[in-house]
């Protein structure tokens, strides 16, 4: 991209060529574009390619003017190259980049843009005719006759809008597809209705009340036929069959189309459009179906539209979008209100534990600058145990016999890694091996621990009232913890001073405790602890040092593979400091055998200096031990 840039009143301009599809402008010498001028923001402005075409977003509260439109705080707008760009002193202009376009990939966005306008002007126009009504209503409550009256409404505004002209017959047939995919999602994925999920607990108004039998018998037969042709019967997993909708469902929805009458297409196209508006209006919008797809571990919306999700450890676009920035922080206020939460421009950031063990993160404007994001980490319904991990290639069974002797013998366990590497799951997994007639306290800031074990404490943290008073910290619940007379302590994730604490909890009778930690390598976890200790007190590093080799036994890192794959990547036996230089030393028990993605966890040769004590205890047998290690 060719950028050609001059001030006002400033005959000369310069130009700057630049590669990539995100480029930040302002005047921080951190951008790739930097206007050096007082009146621009640090970060001005971003130019972000959006698919076919280029966007721009102001960042700032200073007005940028795109043509005769002007963007200021989190703004947007799609770029055209005739366009003049003015971000006070400079004027821009751009020479962007051809890009090759999949003309049926930009054809399915456009329709997609388009039906999305639609739902948007029904849902205002439902807003201004029944607003008060609405607030009213509970939604576990709904009866036929309102959905009824309901569901006529929005057929009747559907017309208004003119989806019934010859003109719009395109966008019917693009919302029948939806209607169908939707409808073959739910058969090879139905919902287990005596199970709560994420979010999800007997939605009532997802029955469809104005529904014709001879219209759903056609739409069954239909998603049958495209059930074959998808060839979905020679899938075994339901993630396989799941995939292939995916990708391929509207490219044989084009074959059939046209086959199908005209008057089925309507009748599919408002299913679709009263589905989704009263998912607006009671449920999560489009989060519905993403939350109800086992596959998907994990959703983030990044603006109202684009939403991304994480399949298989792997990032990807999911398609879905919502119809406005004003339906996604009611969504979020939806979802943060059922676990007795609030976010609004007082307090605009929201970390909360739902009923069911997942996790949600929000943020909406003044601090998220594009728009309300959101993210959700789904709990898996059946709790991961070692032998999952094990099967899914995370770590080897001998690695795991050892890892349950020092459980057993109580080591002191680390678990470190980056975020999403599944450093809580193998938590979850290590305490299963804990001794059943032990007392144990966990303590996180959300709790996300599932302990299977009788004798658990869970402590979780407190915000901070209204008035500013009444916070309880991590720190806090540690050091409560050590008068509640614990075997163990567990705690979720030590990120701040607690660090120290809890290494004082386990020099002082508390070994076998357990926590996690963010930390590219073994090693990297000790410079780690010492900036989170010198944040509880300004004490020595050598001290630090000292107090890091007493208290941890075992380090084990986890790393996630570019393919997605989570795995142990190394095993580390905290050995002491080094009386000379003082620094903590590390001995690796345990290795990946290479950098492929498909690397094995492997014993190093180096043994534990506590071998002897696991054998003698009956904790692990040698002659076994060895055996795994050699295959």
């Amino acid at each position: 991209m060719k950028i050609w840039y001059s001030q006002t009143l400033d005959n000369q301009s310069s130009m700057i060529e630049l590669k990539g599809n995100r480029i930040r402008i302002g005047s921080s010498s951190e951008n790739d574009l930097v206007l050096n001028h007082v009146w621009i923001a640090k970060q001005a402005a971003i130019l972000e390619r959006r698919g076919s075409s280029w966007e721009l977003t102001a960042l700032g509260f200073n007005e940028i003017r795109v043509g005769d439109k002007g963007l200021s705080n989190g703004q947007k707008v799609t770029l055209d190259t005739s366009l003049e760009i003015v971000i006070r002193p400079y004027t821009l202009t751009l020479d962007l980049p051809r890009i090759e376009v999949d003309e049926a990939s930009a054809a399915h966005q456009r329709m997609d843009r388009e039906m999305s306008s639609l739902m948007q002007k029904i849902h205002i126009e439902i807003l201004s005719r029944m607003g008060a009504d609405l607030k009213s209503i509970k939604p576990e409550k709904l009866t036929s006759d309102q959905l009824l009256g309901l569901e006529q409404m929005i057929e009747m505004l559907s017309q208004e809008a003119g989806l019934q002209s010859k003109g719009s017959l395109p966008l019917v047939n693009h919302l029948a597809g939806y209607a169908t995919k939707s409808y073959l999602l739910d058969k090879v994925n139905p919902v287990d209705s005596s199970k709560e999920t994420l979010l999800i607990s007997n939605a009532t108004w997802s029955r469809m009340v104005t529904a014709v039998p001879d219209r759903e018998q056609e739409l069954g037969t239909t998603s049958t036929y495209l059930y074959q042709l998808l060839e979905l019967d020679k899938r075994e997993s339901l993630q396989d069959k799941i995939t292939v909708i995916d990708k391929s469902f509207f490219a044989q929805w084009k074959k059939v189309a046209e086959s199908v009458h005209k008057e089925f297409r309507f009748y599919l196209a408002n299913r679709y459009l009263k589905r989704q508006l009263k998912d607006i209006l009671f449920g999560y919008g489009p989060l519905e179906d993403l939350l109800r797809l086992p596959t998907i571990s994990e959703i983030m919306v990044v603006d109202r539209e684009h939403i991304y999700v994480e399949e298989s450890g792997k990032l990807q676009k999911s398609g879905r979008q919502f119809i406005s920035d004003e339906v996604t922080i009611s969504i979020i206020e939806r979802i943060v209100a059922k676990v007795g939460r609030r976010i609004d421009k007082s307090e605009p950031m929201v970390d909360a534990r739902l009923s069911d063990g997942s996790r949600v993160n929000a943020v909406i404007p003044p601090l998220a600058v594009s728009g309300p994001c959101l993210t959700i980490r789904k709990f898996p319904l059946r709790r991961l145990r070692i032998d999952d991990l094990i099967q899914k290639g995370a770590l080897t069974q001998t690695a795991s016999d050892f890892l349950r002797a020092a459980v057993l013998d109580c080591r002191s366990i680390l678990v470190s890694g980056g975020t999403g590497t599944g450093k809580t799951t193998l938590l979850n997994c290590l305490s299963d091996f804990i001794p059943d007639n032990e007392r144990i306290i966990t303590v996180e800031d959300v709790a996300e621990l599932q302990l299977n074990k009788e004798h658990v404490v869970s402590l979780e943290t407190k915000k901070k009232s209204s008035e500013g008073t009444g916070e309880v910290t991590i720190r806090d619940l540690v050091k409560n913890s050590l008068r509640m007379r614990p075997n163990r302590i567990v705690v979720g994730e030590c990120r701040g001073a607690e660090a120290l604490d809890m290494l004082q909890a386990m020099n002082t009778g508390h070994g076998g405790s357990m926590t996690t930690i963010h930390a590219n390598t073994a090693e990297d976890v000790i410079m780690r602890l010492e900036v989170l200790v010198q944040m509880a007190a300004d004490l020595p590093v050598t001290s630090i040092h000292r107090q890091i080799g007493s208290a941890i036994d075992i380090i084990v890192q986890l790393e996630r593979m570019r393919n997605g794959r989570r795995c142990v990547s190394q095993i580390s036996e905290v050995v002491g400091c080094d009386p000379i230089t003082s620094k903590v030393r590390i001995r690796d028990l345990f290795l990946l055998d290479g950098e492929s993605l498909e690397a094995n966890l492997v014993p190093t040769g180096h043994l534990p200096s506590f071998m002897g004590e696991l054998i003698e205890l009956g904790f692990l047998d040698l002659e076994t031990f060895y055996e795994g290690a050699a295959n």
